[in-house]
């Protein structure tokens, strides 16, 4: 493994790490996939595991953290931008296209949870991307404009509850303007109670433990996972499953747990995708699962698929 710099379209840089198999011949060409991490992570969680385990399979591969999060240019810090995380990944083709161990006509994406959905946005204007994977997805424009519609826990979320959001973030907007303190939003919760949600509980296991928990570099744990207020709501904006179909003939796989919160996503996003497509069903799996349980994520399904694919 090692860390490299980049710059994407709009001249930001974008910081990856990236994974090389042992004993690879730098002297052929050879595949590539780029992954992405959950929304409000950092590259450190959940997509180096991914990166490195399908370079253990064979593929060169870059874990990158998106702009705004982790040690990648943006400010302010978790601000919310669905364009320029998408434009990412398409900077990550641009480098790696470039590197002379690479054939540029087989790179692949990989989308854990939000860059899932960042990796389709991606996609869908990026004919580079020749074959598209998301675990664990969410639809980061869906999941704010409606919440989890499909989930026992939660009520979908009103219009009328869409439009109070936009208000409390365009009031604050104010405030920071003239100098006020900005204001974070949604993430992971930082203690649990008797009425904490399941889901939550799900998270806090992964990011507020040892387990996933990770500070980055000129950050605080206060923040990590919360998006700024003010700019979150651009993702109500975000439609990335709008001409989803467009992609084909270039294949896509959705990997979702059978007991996942957020499997409503991959089910959607599967039926909109033209051919050729397919939905795998980890069973007795929940959301969280799929960032970091090795005996449960399916690494032998990804490699086939990027080995036929890529």
């Amino acid at each position: 493994m090692q860390k490299v710099t980049f710059k994407n379209l709009y001249q930001m840089n974008v910081v990856g790490n990236l994974f090389m198999p042992k004993g690879m011949d730098q002297k052929t060409k050879h595949a590539a996939i780029i992954v992405g991490h959950p929304m409000g992570a950092v590259k450190e969680q959940s997509s180096n595991l991914y990166a490195q385990k399908m370079a253990e399979a064979g593929f060169v591969t870059l874990a990158i953290d998106l702009s705004f999060w982790g040690e990648s240019e943006g400010k302010p810090r978790n601000a919310v931008l669905p364009d320029v995380y998408s434009e990412d990944f398409s900077a990550a083709v641009d480098y790696l296209g470039t590197r002379d161990y690479i054939d540029r006509t087989k790179i692949g994406v990989l989308g854990i949870c939000g860059s899932g959905s960042f990796a389709i946005s991606a996609a869908k204007i990026d004919p580079r991307m020749k074959a598209i994977a998301t675990v664990s997805m969410y639809d980061m424009g869906e999941v704010n404009r409606s919440g989890l519609t499909h989930y026992k826990e939660f009520k979908p979320m009103t219009v009328e509850e869409r439009k109070a959001i936009m208000a409390e973030a365009a009031e604050q907007r104010y405030l920071e303007y003239t100098g006020g303190k900005t204001k974070y939003t949604g993430g992971t919760t930082h203690e649990l109670t008797k009425d904490t949600s399941a889901i939550q509980r799900e998270f806090f296991d992964f990011y507020r433990t040892p387990r996933g928990e990770f500070t980055p570099k000129g950050s605080s744990r206060d923040i990590t996972t919360h998006p700024t207020l003010t700019s979150n709501v651009k993702f109500m904006n975000f439609y990335p499953f709008n001409d989803i179909e467009t992609i084909s003939p270039r294949p896509m796989l959705f990997i979702a747990g059978e007991d996942a919160h957020s499997r409503e996503f991959s089910n959607t996003a599967y039926k909109l995708a033209g051919q050729p497509k397919e939905l795998y069903i980890v069973p007795k799996t929940g959301h969280v699962d799929l960032y970091d349980r090795v005996d449960l994520i399916p690494f032998a399904k990804l490699t086939d698929f990027f080995t036929k694919n890529l």
